[in-house]
């Protein structure tokens, strides 16, 4: 009823934003551009040798090499109706090869995770940022030392959604500023897209576990412009072929035995 209600009577609203949306979209990035892609010469001067050291060490550990992401642009268009809040439109579909559970990341500043898509039309899709009751992320602190899974936790007001990294070993202790990432585990999200920053230990759980608050580096409200990940390999584990027959494969868990569940609802690799 929604998607229908979405396409009859709200489609020349929902157009009229696209619009203006795609307006506001070029104007930004017109001042911009030069100096992105004067940047981004940089860093591919910088990153050849890398790439092609990467290449030699793949070749020397006979691992497979890891299908190569792709990234759409999108516009964010918020409904704007009451208990859609946490819900988004881009306007990529199935036609650019959009897809459910596809990670979505914030393209402005710094790089974060910003949610997952959750329906898909032909030249639109819908959705879920991480304030959504729905969200789980598999989590690691940037180093790859702990493990935890990451949910929301809703505030008194919208402005106050936090988010909260159950699961963590005991004996573990992450400072606060603490960069965390997404882990690559569980299929949906790929390893390292920044998800939020260490604040405090939020509790303690029988002297097993500990929970620890994070601060978003992502800003929902601010989300306007996007990449939609795209790459057919990212449900496969790293390493998961390291060393060939007799040797445990990467997806076994972290250290601790923490391995944290996939997403409510996520079927398949």
């Amino acid at each position: 009823m929604a998607a229908g209600f979405r396409a009859t009577v709200l489609r020349p609203f929902l157009f009229i934003q696209e619009v203006l949306a795609e307006a506001r979209l070029h104007a930004e990035e017109a001042g911009g551009l030069q100096a992105q892609l004067d940047s981004l010469a940089a860093v591919i001067v910088t990153q050849a040798p890398l790439v092609e050291e990467n290449r030699r060490l793949h070749g020397l550990l006979e691992l497979r090499e890891r299908a190569p992401a792709t990234f759409l642009p999108a516009s964010v268009i918020r409904p704007g109706t009451p208990g859609s809040e946490s819900m988004f439109l881009l306007d990529v579909g199935s036609g650019e090869g959009v897809r459910v559970w596809d990670p979505v990341i914030m393209r402005e500043g710094r790089i974060g995770l910003v949610g997952f898509i959750q329906q898909v039309r032909r030249g639109s899709s819908i959705g879920l940022d991480w304030s959504h009751p729905d969200f789980r992320a598999s989590a690691m602190s940037e180093d790859g030392s702990v493990f935890g899974m990451v949910r929301p936790v809703r505030g008194l007001f919208r402005e106050e959604d936090r988010l909260l990294m159950d699961g963590t070993p005991f004996y573990e202790d992450l400072p606060p500023g603490t960069l965390i990432t997404t882990s690559g585990l569980g299929g949906v999200f790929p390893r390292g897209i920044p998800i939020g920053m260490v604040e405090n230990v939020a509790g303690e759980e029988g002297g097993w576990l500990k929970s620890y608050w994070l601060r978003p580096v992502v800003e929902t409200g601010n989300v306007r412009h996007v990449l939609v990940v795209r790459a057919d390999g990212l449900a496969q584990e790293v390493l998961d072929t390291l060393g060939g027959p007799g040797n445990p494969p990467a997806s076994s868990g972290p250290v601790g035995g923490n391995d944290p569940s996939r997403v409510p609802g996520r079927s398949g690799p």
